[in-house]
């Protein structure tokens, strides 16, 4: 983040994901073959147990939560003990939603049995605050808890914040991510009558005959330090968050701007933040939800930034599906594996370009490449934009 101070590193990070459960599971699933089947692809024979120090705890934690507390244990025990002050650390968090499983679950409590049924733990555990709290209580962090709740760019936007409060000086560590698990019955019933979810059942970003995305579920949890506090206490960087931009396309509640100008934009916002050059970028994980209207706005926009077909593009949903608000945040953690496997996971699903894009999709089996800055995109209902860019440290 060009001028802000002190770079920020990323220390430690934890995934749970439909397509695995761990960085090393996760990585497996992002060069498998995808999903397809249904409207939703789900974390199976999960298990919150371990995450909890009793049963009655992990009840009392809407399934969002869990996911959240379970990564960034993960994130947590690889980046060892953060020596700082508690309020020297921070949460920032991002989700969509939150806790809509618990709100469904107990409005059909409320009509079959009473209003008296209905859970005294409803609001804690259907809070979109919730996961971020649960993970600020449980270490004790006392430095900013906050929340982000942007629809799909939540987690983008989450990161990028998170780092600025890392770069300024104003926290010496801060953990950063998204949780989202949201794929009720009626939110799935919602979101395929406005026609946003697959009617072929299959996650295909970019490709000619794309009609609408999966819903995903999930989390992933990063640790950001000041890179000369990490280095200090003999931390493993794993890489840097260089630059993140965040603005609004002010055009519709659901559609991009036509053309991808708003996305374009904030992606070019990045690239100032980080003093980089669009021909740095070597590697560019797209929001790609398979949906007609954004990944066509989202390829026009890639071109206007980066020309026509310079830099390869992934979207990983057709093995996470769309997990809303922390698909930045899986996302994230997927650029950070490509990093270390000097691969680009295919796009999963997607098997004939969209004739209108002049993109570089990465299809099929995975491409090797040298890593490099990458800038991962994520865009959400109300016209939220957020680009973050991640470099490998040097």
């Amino acid at each position: 983040m060009q001028g802000a101070g002190h770079r920020v590193a990323i220390t430690g990070y934890g995934v749970v994901a439909p397509c695995g459960i761990g960085k090393d599971q996760f990585w497996n699933g992002l060069i498998g073959p995808g999903f397809s089947g249904a409207r939703s692809i789900e974390v199976q024979d999960w298990d919150p147990l371990p995450y909890f120090d009793n049963p009655k705890d992990a009840r009392r934690s809407d399934r969002c939560e869990q996911f959240a507390l379970a990564a960034a244990h993960e994130a947590l025990t690889q980046s060892g003990e953060l020596p700082y002050d508690k309020p020297r650390i921070g949460t920032i968090f991002g989700t969509g939603i939150g806790g809509l499983r618990t709100l469904e679950e107990n409005v059909i409590t409320r009509v079959e049995k009473g209003e008296r049924r209905v859970s005294p733990f409803l609001v804690p555990m259907m809070m979109s605050n919730a996961s971020g709290a649960a993970i600020s209580m449980r270490y004790g962090f006392q430095g900013p808890a906050e929340t982000i709740c942007t629809a799909c760019a939540a987690a983008t936007h989450a990161i990028g914040n998170a780092a600025r409060l890392v770069a300024w000086g104003r926290c010496d560590a801060v953990i950063t991510g998204g949780a989202e698990s949201a794929a009720t019955i009626t939110a799935l019933a919602g979101f395929s009558n406005m026609t946003a979810l697959s009617t072929t059942l299959v996650s295909k970003p970019f490709d000619a005959t794309r009609d609408g995305f999966i819903m995903g579920e999930g989390s992933a949890v990063f640790v950001l330090e000041r890179l000369d506090l990490a280095l200090q206490r003999g931390a493993m960087i794993i890489a840097e968050i260089v630059g993140a931009a965040s603005n609004a396309d002010a055009h519709h509640i659901t559609a991009p701007s036509p053309g991808g100008v708003g996305a374009a934009r904030c992606m070019n916002l990045a690239l100032e933040d980080a003093g980089l050059q669009p021909s740095d970028i070597k590697q560019i994980n797209a929001h790609g939800t398979s949906t007609p209207l954004n990944d066509q706005a989202e390829a026009q926009a890639i071109e206007t930034v980066f020309g026509q077909h310079t830099v390869p593009v992934v979207s990983v949903k057709g093995v996470t599906g769309h997990p809303l608000g922390a698909a930045g945040a899986l996302e994230a953690a997927a650029v950070l594996l490509s990093m270390e496997k000097r691969l680009i996971p295919p796009t999963a699903g997607t098997q004939s370009i969209s004739d209108d894009m002049n993109i570089d999709v990465v299809v099929g089996s995975p491409r090797a490449w040298e890593p490099g800055p990458t800038i991962s995109n994520n865009f959400g209902f109300g016209g939220h934009n957020g680009s973050v860019i991640i470099a490998p440290y040097k």
